[in-house]
């Protein structure tokens, strides 16, 4: 995360960035050890990890594979990881960039079930999306993006209403 060239930025709580699922692996390291290491540069404590270790391997459907070293893992199980980490550690904002596409459908509902149940415990997502539908079901505000300047901001549920009734 780049600090902002102007304007201000204030921070309250630990923030989880989705931007790209899977930096800050190691591939040498097996998948246990880069659930801590990674959980690591999220800022989050190893003790932290250690009492959600467990829903972390079960949530990303690896568990027959964690002592096995990433190398050997596809992108998929990488990303289901990665996401797995990011979503178990409670962190207070969330930060989502064109990330909601991970694994097959079913394991994608059950990723957006997981933002879903964070948000309504109180988490903050910032989500970078093409996809009008999620961001309309996920996001209170939006802010729309036209080579870096606002162009529209407000009410997702206001802005980002069919323009003609009955289509998406």
């Amino acid at each position: 995360i780049l600090k902002p060239t102007r304007g201000v930025i204030r921070i309250r709580g630990r923030i989880a960035p989705m931007i790209q699922l899977g930096v800050g692996f190691n591939v040498e390291l097996t998948g246990e050890e880069n659930i801590y290491l990674n959980a690591s540069l999220y800022g989050f404590s190893n003790q932290e990890v250690s009492n959600r270790i467990d829903e972390i391997i079960d949530f990303s459907e690896i568990r027959h594979f964690i002592d096995t070293p990433l190398k050997n893992y596809s992108s998929g199980m990488q990303m289901r990881l990665a996401f797995s980490i990011a979503v178990h550690l409670d962190p207070d904002i969330l930060l989502a960039d064109e990330i909601l596409s991970v694994g097959d459908a079913p394991f994608q509902q059950k990723c957006l079930a997981r933002i879903e149940s964070l948000r309504k415990q109180g988490m903050t997502l910032i989500l970078v999306s093409h996809v009008p539908g999620q961001v309309a079901q996920f996001c209170d505000h939006y802010v729309q993006l036209v080579h870096g300047r606002v162009v529209a901001h407000g009410p997702a549920s206001e802005l980002l209403q069919p323009a003609i009734p009955g289509v998406a």
